[in-house]
């Protein structure tokens, strides 16, 4: 938990800093309604907590949210109701991050290279679907980021409410402490007693099932489905996580500073969106801050390993020779 509140400072320190720039960056309700594009790649992150500190990798997420978006688009032009276009996106999340868990846990493949290829093929099949056209949303289904109680956009609030709720399930439930098992020592879960296998299975079935409610959300938000939605926002999700103190390792990670990275991520690219400095910059410094942030949290640990490696050398030449 202590890595978690790095992000949280760097957030206090960044909008410190964006505020001396410009004092529009303390208005707040541009920065509530500007969040709202940013809760989709949080939802992703949500998920990928629970697959990092699993053990696993998913690089699929971002082809799953935009293949279940097309499909989704598609069922509302011809005529799907509400329910069903959400009961559907549920459930082909559900199933498409099923397929990836089958295979890592199953069939023993690495989450790398299976997650790597579902993309493709994820990819590929929002694309064969849609081709290159776009596909309008119905009005009845578009808006709901302009939809919100006392100010705070819906999406904001259904963000909260769910990252509140896998907060509690990774932290304060058996199923976390098995994916916390799970990721620390695989072998030595199963030997004492956690279903692995199925435990790698859920992370993989509860990232493709916040996903398909990222879908939903964006595509409501645009207006517009395309097959190249959410391009690249799998390396988004995985930096957010890994920013907010999870180790890539496995059996590391929480949910508190996955959000707190989530709002560093935002109050940046936002301060600087507001403060007119010019993308290629705002690269180039989000980049920065991120590796920053990176030695910050897993400072300690890397100042440990020299010291112990100093040590070991030392011990060793003090050895006397035979």
């Amino acid at each position: 938990m202590k890595k978690a509140w790095v992000a949280g400072i760097l957030s206090l320190v960044s909008i410190f800093v964006f505020s001396r720039m410009s004092p529009e960056f303390l208005d707040w309700h541009f920065l509530v309604t500007n969040s709202t594009t940013y809760v989709e790649v949080g939802l992703l992150a949500l998920g990928m907590t629970f697959v990092i500190v699993a053990g696993q990798i998913d690089l699929s997420v971002a082809s799953l949210m935009a293949l279940v978006a097309c499909l989704a688009a598609l069922l509302l032009k011809k005529g799907a109701s509400i329910e069903e276009v959400v009961g559907f996106a549920l459930v082909a999340g559900a199933f498409l991050g099923y397929v990836n868990g089958f295979l890592v846990a199953k069939l023993k493949l690495p989450s790398f290279l299976v997650t790597l290829g579902t993309l493709a093929v994820y990819r590929g099949m929002a694309q064969a679907i849609l081709g290159p056209r776009s596909v309008e949303i119905p009005h009845q289904f578009v808006g709901i980021d302009q939809v919100g109680v006392a100010g705070i956009p819906d999406p904001v609030l259904l963000f909260a409410i769910l990252a509140a709720v896998t907060g509690l399930l990774l932290h304060q439930t058996v199923f976390g402490r098995w994916v916390v098992a799970t990721g620390s020592n695989e072998s030595a879960a199963r030997y004492s007693g956690v279903p692995t296998e199925k435990v790698k299975i859920a992370v993989f079935v509860l990232t493709g099932v916040l996903a398909g409610i990222g879908a939903l959300l964006m595509i409501s938000r645009l207006g517009v489905a395309r097959f190249d939605l959410a391009s690249g926002q799998e390396l988004d999700a995985i930096t957010i996580v890994v920013v907010g103190g999870a180790s890539i390792m496995g059996g590391q990670g929480s949910m508190l500073g996955t959000v707190l990275s989530l709002c560093l991520i935002d109050i940046i690219k936002t301060g600087m969106g507001v403060a007119n400095v010019k993308l290629p910059y705002q690269l180039t410094v989000i980049g920065i801050l991120l590796i920053l942030a990176v030695l910050a949290i897993n400072g300690s640990e890397l100042l440990a390993r020299w010291k112990s490696s100093r040590t070991s050398q030392q011990s060793f030449k003090s050895q006397p020779s035979g």
